[in-house]
């Protein structure tokens, strides 16, 4: 018998948890290991993750601040004392980004024969090319605006680099307005094709200017009548969260595009400004955009470095990760003229994209289309890529006369535009579009096909941990099932009734469905591991997640290991819960792992008595993937899917060369052990599975 769990058991905080992971990946780019143009993008990954977290998380923080004292106590902490601590972190990561940036990456790139040169740096020959380029491909793309009494109200757009021009000392005029003034304009990165500009190479030197920087070099060209022209960089970040009343009654569409509206003019969330930039117009710039010292934040002569994803690559593979093609699917047929339904209709198959192909999930909706015998095809959208190819084979399938079903979640945040997109093509052409279930966020990722065989209705399905997004499969590593289980395809059609009419399912047999019973059958789960500890046998809980949140799970794992199971965690980012605590979590270790490709997949392993279950999942251990999410987790039953599963999360367990222990300290082994980098070795057992 266990001792009870302290009432207010140890918790990490999910902001600091939040900044804890995204140390991770700046560690990514710090690392000499990591080939040089991919730790650019890893700090392009940490600014772009950064800017997103200024958005949602800081900017909730500083609407909680506003609310009544009343309704703070309840929070349980102070939200202005959690900013407090955030920004300090975050300024302490600043910190360490630039000196990445600056002392390892530029010295590195100039080993590498790569020159990031400023205004500063170019020859009389590279300046007279910058001064021509200027003319021709940038000069007509910018529209200053003057920071002047005629001037009421400036408005930044959210996430875009603006440059401040400080113009002083007429050359001629003596009138005390011509003496000072200042501009804003925005750099125009997207009509330009980039934030770099790749200069001639000279011999083998490769030379490249951030387009900040051309500007700066030319400046005197648009105000030749001052002699002290001073170009600065500044960004802004605004609130990004909707907000949206979700009630029964409404247009939910008409609400997401007014969101949308209202996000470009949403709260500032932080204003970045170089620090070198004039006080003049720093005063300037506040006065005309309302922007207080609470926004203000500290940043470097460059912001959005998540631009760096768009560095040139000089044509030297050398510093960057070695190709590896999407492989084929060893049990999928591989010509297109071949029917994936009857392989499907053999036996399952689980596809691991990006080591394998993602077009199968696009190929199989297309033979849908054009099958005869089908007469249904569901599926749920979350997030779809702009050119999606799974949304052209549903318009096919709409168009050829199939009854198209799709779910679309207008709330996957900084997808909705492309989602509405979509959605309203689909129901030009015929698609039946539920626009998301009112108070829930559908994230669950499901496909149905309805097929006539012998004069009868046979259900196919594909469940995935990932999206429906043919770009961030390239980049997410995610696990998807074909199946023709009756058992799982039955309770996927039941998914499907459900938000057609609204009606709460009865319970499910097999498939663990959020928010209805998600929670309830994790618990039971858990609580036979217990049984089996507390009666002496091996008991166990292995589980991959992106984030570990929910306080009533992460008390339910600490009873686990104070009765003796061993839990093992892999979480790539949140995790809220401490192991190794005395008397709490001492039978708990958790590590996560930073690579090549985001982990994605979610999976749950539960010994049972040596009768091992094992899920696959769309959902988190989060508050909202359990109570305010629809979410799927689905159990392997083919022995072939569940051994692969199996081999696939012991190489993560077994990494050592990438992975980290919840304090970011990596857990490499001693030299005598042997190296195991779970994404390579992924890699190879596909490729050799393949060749099988």
């Amino acid at each position: 018998m266990t001792t009870p769990l302290p009432p207010e058991p140890t918790l990490l905080n999910r902001e600091q948890s939040w900044l804890t992971f995204n140390a991770r990946v700046l560690q990514e780019a710090q690392n000499p290991e990591v080939p040089l143009l991919e730790r650019l993008k890893f700090l392009a990954i940490f600014s772009s993750n950064l800017d997103e977290y200024f958005k949602v998380r800081v900017a909730t923080l500083r609407r909680l601040q506003n609310l009544k004292r009343k309704t703070r106590a309840k929070l349980g902490e102070d939200p202005a004392e959690q900013l407090q601590q955030v920004l300090a972190e975050v300024g302490r990561q600043q910190e360490l980004f630039g000196d990445t940036f600056r002392n390892q990456i530029l010295p590195e790139l100039h080993r590498q024969h790569i020159h990031l040169v400023t205004e500063h740096d170019l020859t009389g020959e590279q300046r007279q090319w910058v001064q021509t380029y200027f003319r021709e491909r940038v000069q007509d793309l910018l529209s200053p605006i003057v920071l002047d009494d005629n001037l009421h109200h400036l408005f930044l757009k959210d996430q875009v680099t603006y440059l401040t021009v400080y113009l002083a000392g007429h050359a001629k005029g003596k009138k005390a307005e011509d003496e000072e003034r200042v501009l804003v304009m925005e750099l125009p990165t997207k009509r330009h094709g980039g934030r770099f500009v790749q200069l001639p190479d000279v011999g083998s030197e490769h030379y490249v200017m951030f387009l900040d920087d051309v500007v700066r070099c030319c400046a005197h060209e648009l105000f030749p009548k001052y002699q002290t022209v001073e170009v600065s960089s500044i960004k802004m970040s605004r609130d990004a969260e909707l907000d949206i009343q979700e009630e029964v009654s409404g247009n939910l569409l008409a609400k997401i595009k007014s969101s949308l509206q209202k996000r470009e003019t949403g709260y500032p969330a932080r204003l970045l400004y170089d620090p070198a930039m004039p006080k003049p117009a720093l005063r300037a710039l506040m006065q005309k955009t309302g922007i207080g010292k609470d926004e203000l934040v500290e940043g470097s002569r460059y912001h959005n470095f998540r631009d760096f994803f768009g560095f040139p690559g000089f044509g030297l593979k050398e510093l960057q990760y070695p190709p590896q093609n999407a492989l084929p699917h060893p049990s999928l047929p591989r010509a297109k003229e071949d029917s994936l339904l009857a392989a499907v209709a053999q036996h399952d198959h689980l596809i691991h994209y990006p080591y394998q192909s993602f077009d199968y999930v696009p190929r199989l909706i297309r033979e849908a289309a054009k099958d005869p015998a089908v007469t249904e095809v569901s599926i749920t959208l979350y997030r779809v890529a702009g050119k999606s190819e799974v949304a052209k084979a549903l318009l096919k399938a709409a168009k050829n006369g199939k009854r198209v079903t799709v779910v679309v979640e207008l709330k996957a945040r900084f997808d909705e535009e492309s989602n509405i997109r979509w959605a309203e093509k689909l129901e030009r052409a015929g698609a039946v579009v539920i626009y998301g279930v009112p108070e829930l966020k559908v994230h669950a990722k499901l496909l149905l096909v309805t097929r006539q065989e012998d004069g009868a209705p046979r259900h196919y399905a594909y469940l995935s941990t990932g999206n429906f997004n043919e770009d961030t499969s390239h980049v997410y590593a995610d696990h998807g099932l074909f199946t023709a289980d009756e058992r799982l395809t039955g309770e996927v059609a039941r998914i499907f009734d459900f938000f057609r009419s609204r009606e709460t399912p009865a319970p499910f047999g097999h498939l663990l469905v959020a928010p209805f019973e998600l929670r309830q059958r994790l618990n039971l789960l858990i609580d036979v591991e217990i049984e089996h500890a507390r009666a002496g046998q091996e008991a166990y809980i292995i589980l991959k997640l992106n984030a570990l949140q929910d306080e009533g799970m992460i008390r339910k794992l600490y009873e686990a290991s104070r009765a003796g199971v061993r839990v093992e965690l892999l979480i790539r980012g949140i995790s809220c819960l401490v192991p190794g605590a005395a008397g709490q979590s001492e039978n708990i270790q958790q590590r996560g792992l930073v690579d090549r490709y985001l982990e994605h997949a979610r999976v749950y392993v539960f010994g049972n008595g040596g009768q091992e279950r094992i899920y696959v999942a769309s959902a988190d251990w989060m508050s909202r993937n359990l109570d305010r999410r629809v979410e799927v987790a689905f159990p392997l039953y083919d022995p072939d899917v569940r051994r692969e599963v199996r081999h696939l999360l012991d190489l993560q367990r077994q990494d050592n060369q990438k992975s980290r222990d919840w304090q970011n300290q990596y857990l490499r082994e001693a030299a005598e052990e042997k190296p195991v980098r779970a994404q390579h070795a992924t890699y190879e057992y596909l490729r050799k599975k393949r060749r099988k």
